[in-house]
């Protein structure tokens, strides 16, 4: 899957926000590392433009997501973030180790879009989510339960 933003100022102006440097630095660290949790992000907007507070990333990747910039997912109890391509796919997730992989929809536009019934809700986005073990992790025999930590491996 590609995570790019061709340019990131002209997506921040065509969704009416304002170009800063915190905003391009969190689109830049989420094109170059999706499934980020925040923590992450706010460790490498620091490495690229100094000195940021916690609470401004957390206030960016908001304001990112409610643009629809960026994508949060819930996984377990832990939000990641990674840029909304609006291009349809799901993610694998490593139930040993925490890694998340995107993976592409396996069946038509929107397969899971439509939920037999809709509780009278209007429904605008299905994430879904396979878990099981990485290569790596059956390999090595873990069988750990539900990490949220992303590893360097399988993702």
């Amino acid at each position: 899957m590609s995570h790019d933003i061709l340019d990131p100022a002209q997506e921040l102006r065509r969704v009416g926000l304002r170009v800063t440097r915190p905003r391009l630095a969190v689109l830049g660290v989420l094109a170059g590392a999706p499934h980020s949790s925040a923590d992450t992000v706010h460790v490498r907007v620091q490495e690229h433009v100094g000195p940021v507070s916690r609470q401004a990333v957390y206030d960016v990747l908001h304001v990112l997501t409610d643009a629809g910039l960026v994508r949060r997912m819930l996984v377990g109890n832990a939000s990641r973030y990674e840029l909304d391509t609006h291009d349809n796919h799901h993610h694998l997730l490593c139930r040993g180790c925490g890694a998340l992989t995107d993976v592409p929809c396996a069946v038509g536009a929107a397969p899971c879009l439509l939920p037999s019934h809709d509780h009278g809700f209007e429904v605008e986005v299905a994430d879904v989510l396979y878990s099981g073990l990485c290569p790596t992790c059956r390999a090595a025999g873990d069988r750990g339960a539900d990490a949220t930590t992303p590893t360097t491996h399988g993702g």
